[in-house]
């Protein structure tokens, strides 16, 4: 009953996609789960954040457009009911029956490794002692996919000041009358926005400029609209200590060090996330448990695999290469068909995207950010282009300036933006900032796995009105 052909330590999205695969290549599969099957995306990540910065989205698409009534503010506690609604307010049954309709045997409580293909698992409480362990057994591949954990700068003051990571912050059953939030990266920016919209005052503190893994201009665009929102936001600032009594106060210095202190009655840690290894038993198996897992493009873990004979894999946040979950769940789809045809003996990647390869992870990853204006990316930015030494056309077209545009929305505005390989003629990046900026990034990442040259790429004709007509706008302005 204990030993399974894979054992996957970790039920989100992303464990839940190596399971299933695996599954379907016909092994056994046993999926180990402390918490909520569903993980962070289900219940305090994408779906909670996407939910709350919708209403507002929506309020804002219909703003203005002539014939259409003003429909006045938001409704606070319709909105936190409808994100509860979607989270299935902490009910994570409706995943444990799929996973048991796809064959798949659910495990719950602690996963960690005791060795070389054999998983501990420790459910109830240790500290009551009434803690019961079952050692699983698994006959050809263990799957990390324990994601990633907030971490929380070392502030003075920080950690007593009780403040919310971005957990709280999407499962709030309140609105705070103020919120500071630190960190000016997608968790911050979003929250920012979804906050406001709710009613919030909100200041945003980051050392930088926003979403610095994106273009600037992209960035520019979030601190543009948060500010005209009334969000105060602070660049090139840190915050140097805080406390709470009652409200909580943060101290904040400027680029030139001058401080002042702000006061709110909440603070958010948006600072960023580390690969969650520390409490998997890699220690057991001679791996750093301070390190993220390092995988070849099979997602085998490379310092399991000097035998030639890989049995661990990874997947997701844990690897430390690309935290998103949809490049997660691409990596696990990867992972479950090869530990299927390494068992089967039929593995062929004798090619660069062969589907047992997570080649996307290098040059073609996607990100999306759903503030107003939305922000998303694929492939290289200039900055990495040029730390890569790649030589560039930079192209960009106003998104307001297309036919599309002038009949969604009077004051329709964004910018789309390409990276073109002049020696292949390829696309090789891809910015789109604007409404529903994620619904049009999949024609340009289509353009970058596929290396559609922009010659080839002139004979897709976009059509019309739509606002993808800035994809011929973009070939004119490359001189087609």
């Amino acid at each position: 009953m204990d030993t399974f052909d894979v054992i996957v330590i970790g039920a989100g999205p992303v464990g839940e996609n190596a399971a299933d695969r695996a599954k379907r290549g016909g092994l056994s599969v046993a999926i180990v789960e402390a918490e909520l099957v569903g993980g962070e995306c289900s219940y305090w990540a994408c779906m909670p954040s996407k939910t709350l910065l919708r209403p507002g989205a929506a309020r804002a698409a219909a703003a203005g457009v002539p014939g259409v009534p003003d429909i006045g503010p938001l409704d606070p506690i319709a909105i936190l009911a409808w994100r509860d609604k979607v989270t299935g307010e902490g009910d994570d049954s409706g995943q444990e029956e799929w996973l048991d309709s796809a064959g798949i045997t659910l495990i719950r409580g602690h996963g960690r490794l005791a060795g070389e293909r054999t998983v501990e698992v420790t459910a109830g409480e240790l500290a009551q002692g009434e803690a019961s362990t079952r050692t699983l057994t698994a006959t050809r591949a263990v799957v990390v996919a324990t994601g990633s954990v907030p971490v929380l700068p070392d502030i003075p003051g920080l950690v007593d000041a009780d403040p919310w990571t971005s957990r709280d912050a999407t499962a709030a059953d309140a609105v705070p009358d103020s919120l500071v939030i630190l960190g000016g990266g997608v968790v911050g920016c979003e929250m920012a926005m979804a906050y406001a919209d709710l009613g919030a005052r909100v200041t945003l503190i980051a050392r930088g400029g926003l979403l610095g893994a994106a273009e600037p201009f992209a960035g520019a665009a979030v601190a543009d609209s948060l500010r005209d929102l009334g969000v105060e936001v602070l660049t090139g600032a840190s915050a140097t200590r805080a406390a709470r009594d009652g409200d909580v106060t943060v101290t904040v210095a400027d680029a030139a060090g001058a401080e002042r202190d702000i006061v709110a009655s909440e603070i958010l840690v948006a600072t960023g996330r580390t690969p969650r290894t520390g409490d998997v038993g890699l220690d057991t198996v001679g791996l750093d448990p301070r390190a993220p897992l390092a995988i070849d493009d099979s997602t085998a873990v490379l310092a399991a695999s000097a035998d030639g004979d890989p049995w661990l894999y990874a997947c997701g946040d844990v690897t430390g290469r690309v935290a998103t979950t949809h490049q997660g769940k691409y990596q696990a789809r990867v992972c479950g068909d090869v530990i299927a045809a390494r068992a089967a003996g039929t593995e062929d990647a004798d090619h660069e995207w062969s589907p047992l390869r997570a080649t996307a992870d290098h040059g073609a990853q996607t990100q999306a950010v759903f503030t107003r204006p939305q922000v998303a990316w694929v492939g290289l930015t200039r900055a990495q282009a040029d730390a890569a030494g790649l030589s560039v056309d930079e192209v960009g077209v106003d998104l307001g300036a297309v036919g599309g545009a002038s009949v969604t929305h009077p004051d329709y505005a964004g910018r789309i933006q390409i990276l073109v390989d002049r020696e292949r003629r390829v696309i090789v990046g891809a910015t789109v900032v604007g409404p529903e900026a994620g619904e049009m990034l999949h024609a340009a990442t289509i353009a970058v796995v596929g290396e559609v040259t922009i010659d080839r790429l002139w004979h897709a004709v976009p059509a019309f009105p739509t606002v993808s007509e800035a994809w011929l706008r973009l070939g004119e302005a490359y001189g087609l």
